[in-house]
């Protein structure tokens, strides 16, 4: 059946019968991959009970119904997958991050800011983490920010109410307080710290919380770290 170039809508016949087939089934994958949403890209495993009309990105090594289909769409569409091939340009919210990708020279990238025609990229991004403290006056994060990055601030979100200090400060070794003083303890006080001016990073750096008023002996923080990285042209 012929179909058309980009979103591999079936098309009807000359003296077609059932024509409200193919159309119906032309609307459904429209439906889906003009909505410009992914339930996850990079998947290799088809989820079990997935909703009519999601749209997902298939990894390297996929499975299952998704067998040979590495790097293409898959659609579910009336109880069954269907496939479609992504194409240079296209521009998805990816539901699992939170964020827009772009698909760029047989990939998907996240938070493309702006590129060139050469395919340098500016990217801008948020890498977030739950953080449970630990006991003592200081706790620090795994390495958050990438090797370099430039920062332009980080927010945090006390998820499980802070004991054994008064307040918090949020930054780096060597400046524990770059993104903020005085922070609350209670579940739910927030951190919105910004850099006077945006700060590079020369190799992968860690958060610290400082403890104020005590030292630290139970409490989780959801930490944000707000960035852009710039990506050379490809080889």
């Amino acid at each position: 059946m012929p179909e058309t170039p980009r979103l591999t809508l079936p098309l009807l016949e000359a003296a077609q019968a059932q024509k409200h087939v193919s159309v119906n089934e032309a609307l459904a994958r429209l439906d889906t991959l003009a909505a410009q949403r992914a339930e996850d890209l990079g998947l290799t495993t088809p989820p079990a009970t997935p909703a009519d009309g999601t749209l997902f990105g298939i990894g390297s090594g996929a499975g299952g119904a998704w067998a040979g289909q590495d790097g293409r769409m898959a659609l579910y569409l009336n109880g069954g997958w269907a496939f479609a091939d992504p194409w240079e340009g296209w521009q998805l919210y990816d539901a699992s991050t939170g964020a827009l990708a772009l698909y760029r020279s047989g990939a998907w990238v996240g938070g493309v800011a702006g590129g060139s025609p050469g395919g340098a990229l500016t990217l801008s991004r948020v890498i977030e983490v739950e953080h449970t403290l630990s006991a003592g006056a200081v706790s620090t994060t795994p390495a958050l920010i990438p090797d370099k990055a430039v920062v332009l601030g980080a927010s945090a979100r006390v998820t499980q109410a802070i004991a054994g200090a008064t307040s918090w400060s949020l930054g780096v070794s060597g400046a524990p307080d770059r993104y903020g003083v005085g922070y609350g303890v209670a579940q739910g006080a927030y951190a919105a710290g910004v850099t006077g001016q945006p700060q590079a990073y020369y190799g992968a750096t860690a958060l610290t919380l400082t403890a104020e008023g005590g030292a630290f002996s139970a409490g989780a923080v959801r930490l944000a770290v707000h960035l852009l990285e710039i990506v050379p042209p490809p080889a």
